[in-house]
C-alpha cells in the first residue's frame, strides 16, 4: 500500500507545511538499480592506522574518491570511521567528532558505517569499554540523521581485518542502495579463507567492472511462502542475482504460485512445508532438476493474534507449527542430505515482534524469537565451516498484512522508525540476497534487522 503521506510532503508546498509544523518529513529512500554507482561523491574514511590506510587504498581501486579529512562544504556520499585500533574510550573523541562533521554533508541518501572491534573478544576493560562505545554511538548517530541516511557498522571478529573480502562484502552491501532499510544494525564478520568468497580487494567498484552483476549464478534456491508479499519478492530478487528459484507454497495458493515461479523463470512446487514429507520433497524435486541445492529461504509464516487471556490451543499451535517447527524438521533433512550444498545458506524470516514482543502477538512472538535461537544454535554447529544460517528481522513493512491495520495505527508505525517510514518487500529480499552470496561467507548466526531503526534503544 502506497505511503501517500511521504509522497505528499516530498512535494514542495506540502513539505514546506510540514516544515513549518514540524511534522514528521520522511525522506525518499536510495533503493538499488542496477548498474548504480557505488558512491558518486568522496566518502570520508576518518580514523588512523594500518586499517584505516589499508581500506582506503581499497576503496581508491573502486574508483570511489576518499577524503581523509572533512573538507569544509564538500558533500560526502558516505562517511566511514574505522576504529579498529581503539583501545580506550579517549581513542573515540578525534574519529567521532570528525564524523559529526562529516554527517553535515552527507548527500540525501547518505551512509554512515563504523568498522570496530568487538567486545566479546578483549578481557581488558579499557578496550571493552572503548569497543563497546563505538556501539552505542553508531546507533544514536543513526537516529540523528535525516535525508533517508542510514548509520550502520561492522564488528571484526577474531582475526577479520578491515580489508578481508567478508569486510568489503558488508562494506559494499552497507554502502549501497540495497540496505536502504537497514539502520543502526551490526554485522559481525569473521575471515574465511580466501576461495570461499570473492576477492573485492582485487576487484574495482565502477559501474560493471569485477564486482559479479548476478551473484548468485549457478546457485538453487528455495523460497517458502513465495505466493506473494515479502516472498514473491524474494524469490524476484534472487532469480535478478542469477539463482534459479524453486518457489513453495500451499496447494490453495497455487495459482499466484505459478504466476512467480514464470515470472522468474524458475519452478513452482505446491506443498504444505508443516507435513512431515515437506523436506524430502523438495530435495527430490531439487535432485531431479538441479542437482544441488544451495540456498534455503524460510519465508513462509502465518500470524493468529489474540491477547493471550484469549488465546486458544489451535491458534498456538498453528503459529508454531508453521513458523519454526516446520523449519526445525527440514533444516535437520536438509543438513544430513548430500543434495544440500557444502557451502549452502539457511536463511530464516524473524521478526522485531520476536525481539521486542508485540501485545496480542504472544504465539507469534515465541515463534520467530524461537528463529533467532534455531539460528544461533545451529551457526554454533557450522562454524569454521562453508555453510552458514542467518536470520532477517522485518520491521513494519508494506504489504497486504500491514494495509489491513488501522489507518491511524498504522501511520504511527510507519513514523516510529529513525527513517520516519514502513520498509519494502524489496528491502527485506535485498538483505536476504546478501546473506545468500559469497560477499557474507563471513557472517553466521546473525540476526539482521530491516526496520528502519525501529525499536527503541536498539
Amino acid at each position: 500500500m502506497a505511503d501517500t503521506y511521504l509522497e505528499l510532503v516530498n512535494t514542495p508546498l506540502p513539505g514546506r507545511i510540514a516544515r513549518a509544523l514540524g511534522l514528521p518529513r520522511p525522506a525518499v529512500l536510495r533503493r538499488y538499480t542496477p548498474g548504480e554507482v557505488l558512491a558518486p561523491r568522496p566518502v570520508l574514511v576518518a580514523g588512523a592506522g594500518a586499517g584505516a590506510d589499508a581500506l582506503a587504498d581499497v576503496l581508491l581501486g573502486w574508483d570511489i574518491e576518499v577524503r581523509r579529512h572533512v573538507l569544509p562544504g564538500e558533500k560526502l556520499s558516505a562517511a566511514i570511521v574505522v576504529l579498529d585500533r581503539a583501545s580506550s574510550p579517549t581513542d573515540l573523541t578525534g574519529p567521532l567528532l570528525e564524523l559529526g562533521q562529516a554527517v553535515k554533508l552527507l548527500v540525501p541518501g547518505g551512509r554512515v558505517v563504523a568498522l570496530f572491534r568487538s567486545a566479546a573478544d578483549t578481557t581488558d576493560p579499557a578496550e571493552a569499554a572503548a569497543r563497546q562505545g563505538v556501539d552505542g554511538a553508531i546507533r544514536s548517530v543513526a537516529h540523528e540523521l535525516r535525508g533517508g541516511a542510514t548509520g550502520n557498522g561492522i564488528v571484526l571478529r577474531g582475526t577479520a581485518t578491515t580489508t578481508d573480502p567478508t569486510t568489503l562484502g558488508a562494506l559494499r552491501f552497507l554502502l549501497s542502495g540495497k540496505s536502504a532499510y537497514v539502520d543502526g544494525q551490526f554485522l559481525e564478520v569473521t575471515a574465511v579463507s580466501a576461495d570461499g568468497v570473492v576477492d573485492l580487494a582485487a576487484t574495482t567498484g565502477a559501474e560493471g567492472e569485477g564486482i559479479p552483476d548476478q551473484p548468485l549464478a549457478g546457485r538453487t534456491a528455495v523460497v517458502t511462502g513465495a505466493a506473494r508479499g515479502i516472498g514473491a519478492k524474494i524469490a524476484e530478487v534472487l532469480a535478478r542475482d542469477g539463482a534459479r528459484v524453486i518457489a513453495v507454497d500451499v496447494p490453495a495458493a497455487g495459482e499466484q504460485l505459478a504466476a512467480v515461479a514464470n515470472r522468474v523463470g524458475g519452478t513452482a512446487l505446491q506443498l504444505d512445508i508443516t507435513a512431515p514429507d515437506a523436506a524430502a520433497r523438495i530435495l527430490e524435486h531439487v535432485r531431479g532438476r538441479y542437482g544441488a541445492l544451495d540456498v534455503v529461504v524460510h519465508n513462509a509464516g502465518i500470524t493468529r493474534d489474540k491477547l493471550l487471556a484469549n488465546m486458544d490451543a489451535a491458534r498456538w499451535d498453528s503459529v508454531i507449527a508453521v513458523n519454526i517447527a516446520s523449519q526445525l524438521r527440514m533444516n535437520e533433512q536438509f543438513l544430513a542430505s548430500p543434495v544440500f550444498s557444502e557451502s549452502g545458506r539457511i536463511i530464516s524470516l524473524a521478526s522485531t515482534s520476536g525481539i521486542a514482543g508485540n501485545r496480542g502477538q504472544t504465539n507469534y512472538a515465541a515463534s520467530k524469537a524461537g528463529v533467532i535461537g534455531m539460528v544461533r544454535a545451529q551457526a554454533a554447529a557450522f562454524d569454521g565451516g562453508a555453510r552458514t544460517i542467518n536470520a532477517v528481522a522485518p520491521g513494519f513493512i508494506e504489504t497486504d498484512m500491514t494495509a489491513k491495520i488501522p489507518p491511524l495505527t498504522r501511520q504511527v508505525a510507519r513514523r516510529l522508525s529513525s527513517l520516519q517510514q514502513g520498509g519494502l518487500p524489496v528491502d527485506v529480499a535485498e538483505a536476504i540476497a546478501f546473506l545468500a552470496s559469497d560477499a557474507a561467507a563471513g557472517i553466521n548466526g546473525q540476526v539482521v534487522r530491516v526496520c528502519g531503526q525501529n525499536l527503541v534503544g536498539a
